[in-house]
């Protein structure tokens, strides 16, 4: 991510605020997730994909529940995300 804002300094703040409130959740299932980003949608193969900056932005997450581990697949524009599959990323 810190990649990703140093190449789009506008995304900063909204990526950090994203990363805070990440960092504090305790996500046992994607119901979960839901709790907490109604707007985030839950794909195939432990997959998230969060809406970010206004909808501006996609940010896609792996999540193992089991060790409440959270890996970032993917940051970038919906034109990026476009070209790629959300799913196995």
């Amino acid at each position: 991510m810190r990649e990703f804002w140093q190449q789009h300094p506008s995304t900063e703040q909204s990526l950090r605020a994203w990363y805070a409130q990440v960092r504090r959740a305790a996500w046992r299932s994607p119901a979960d997730v839901k709790n907490d980003y109604r707007s985030a949608s839950v794909l195939p193969n432990q997959r998230i994909v969060f809406n970010i900056k206004g909808n501006s932005l996609r940010l896609i997450v792996m999540v193992n529940y089991q060790h409440g581990i959270v890996f970032i697949r993917f940051v970038g524009t919906h034109a990026e995300y476009d070209r790629i599959d959300a799913g196995t990323i």
